[in-house]
């Protein structure tokens, strides 16, 4: 059985446009797209008006924690493993229904995400997006992950290239080191390098090995450099980086994950409420990360999308309001969009996700206004979301 559905203004997200009185033909026992154009569509068992409204690819968000609660003040430490199940599950429909169609999780309490990724693929979890699993994060002894029941603590390459293989082992699709501090501890600074080049060079080795890819945590400017040198694919936060760092990633193919939603969430909500220590740090960050990740863009290295969903006061909700951000900080409108294409061939997915095309999974939203003309018609509360041709919201 085929579906068609007309009457649409098309951003297929390859291209820098919108193809008016549009067409997507979807077969819905495979859920992908088999034919697109304009004009006049093909008659189908299905047809479906679309009434002018504007398509857009469902957007693929490259970090998020669906294990976190970023309203709740107990942490991620506090809670068991049933809660955060519950939770997780609750977080992956919110995002769905922002217009979330892929997530790749970047570290996960109790290795949560490993079995939810399996029963999403085993149709027992519906209506929420496909997950990319990471398991836990890889931290060294004190380090911006050495928390109870979250990360591997590993101390010395041989330590990590063990704990890589025992993630790889569960099921993880990336891996995510932690290679400086953060925000989000009260000991450990964004300037603060952690884990040595031969530590991460460990875990990027063991990935590779399997074509898995190697996501950093990386805010201050040497655990940027070590992160690059050892030959990760992902800078996240990627906070500190400068020309020195941009000319290395643009020599290796590293991207870029900003997240800047995540320490803007502080200023914009956290006042009285989240702790002295934890504000500055937001603070300190926020401007000269703006700043800096514009300028690597303008340089040319690939930017992603990613939102660090889970973190305080940073709602799974909030993807749309990261591409507000991008334009905000001179970005295009285009070439915010473009970050969610960028964030399926860095998960290396794109040839059947990312963007619409014969051939590609029919994971679309449907919105009243061009997002080309204004990113915020991608923040519509309303809009459709479809999921392989099936709508879920």
């Amino acid at each position: 059985m085929k579906t068609v559905y007309q009457n649409l203004n098309l951003f297929d997200g390859e291209h820098n446009q919108i193809q008016t009185n549009s067409w997507l033909e979807v077969d819905e026992q495979t859920g992908k797209i088999m034919a697109l154009g304009s004009g006049d569509a093909p008659q189908a068992d299905k047809v479906v008006d679309l009434q002018g409204k504007y398509v857009m690819p469902g957007l693929i968000n490259c970090h998020d924690h669906m294990v976190m609660d970023p309203t709740d003040p107990r942490g991620v430490t506090d809670f068991n493993v049933v809660e955060t199940t519950v939770d997780s599950v609750k977080h992956l429909h919110e995002m769905l229904r922002s217009g979330v169609t892929y997530v790749r999780e970047c570290g996960s309490t109790f290795d949560i995400d490993l079995t939810i990724a399996q029963m999403i693929n085993e149709g027992k979890i519906t209506d929420v997006p496909e997950v990319m699993p990471s398991g836990r994060p890889y931290s060294m002894t004190g380090g911006h992950g050495d928390i109870p029941n979250f990360g591997y603590v590993v101390d010395s390459p041989d330590e990590m290239r063990k704990a890589v293989r025992q993630g790889l082992k569960r099921g993880a699709k990336v891996i995510k080191v932690m290679t400086t501090g953060g925000i989000m501890t009260e000991r450990d600074f964004m300037d603060d390098p952690q884990l040595s080049v031969a530590e991460i060079k460990a875990a990027v080795d063991e990935a590779h090995h399997k074509g898995i890819t190697v996501a950093a945590h990386a805010e201050g400017i040497a655990g940027i450099m070590n992160a690059i040198e050892a030959g990760v694919d992902s800078i996240e936060h990627g906070f500190y980086v400068n020309d020195e760092a941009i000319d290395l990633m643009l020599e290796k193919g590293t991207y870029l994950t900003p997240t800047i939603i995540a320490a803007w969430a502080f200023p914009e909500y956290a006042a009285g409420i989240a702790p002295d220590w934890e504000m500055n740090k937001a603070k300190k960050a926020l401007a000269d990360l703006r700043q800096n990740i514009a300028h690597a863009k303008d340089r040319g290295v690939k930017i992603t999308l990613g939102t660090d969903a889970g973190t305080t006061f940073n709602g799974f909700d909030k993807t749309p309001t990261e591409l507000q951000l991008l334009v905000d900080d001179g970005f295009s409108t285009f070439e915010a969009l473009q970050t969610s294409v960028n964030s399926a061939k860095l998960m290396q997915i794109a040839n059947e996700y990312g963007t619409l095309a014969a051939g590609k999974y029919a994971d679309f939203l449907v919105l009243d206004n061009d997002p080309l003309a204004d990113i915020k018609a991608v923040a519509q509360e309303d809009k459709a979301v479809y999921k392989k041709g099936h709508r879920a919201y």
